[in-house]
């Protein structure tokens, strides 16, 4: 289930694992994406261009597209 209605500071949950991670840093970066578990939870921070959110997990901020994230 996608959602596209996100907002700054919802809750979200990781229900698909990308094949990489970016990053939410001025110059974002490409990490593992086992970095994140299915079932993550964390906090839209920001919208950002290219159809990304910014979300801030335990583990650190990533960006993120809507297929992979459900709202709280």
């Amino acid at each position: 289930m996608t959602n596209h209605n996100f907002t700054v500071g919802d809750r979200v949950k990781l229900i698909t694992l990308p094949p990489y991670l970016k990053t939410a840093e001025p110059m974002p970066t490409l990490r593992s994406a086992n970095l994140l578990n299915l079932g993550d939870e964390g906090t839209i921070i920001d919208r950002r261009p290219g159809g990304y959110w910014g979300v801030r997990f335990a583990q650190g901020a990533f960006l993120l597209e809507s297929q992979y994230l459900s709202k709280l």
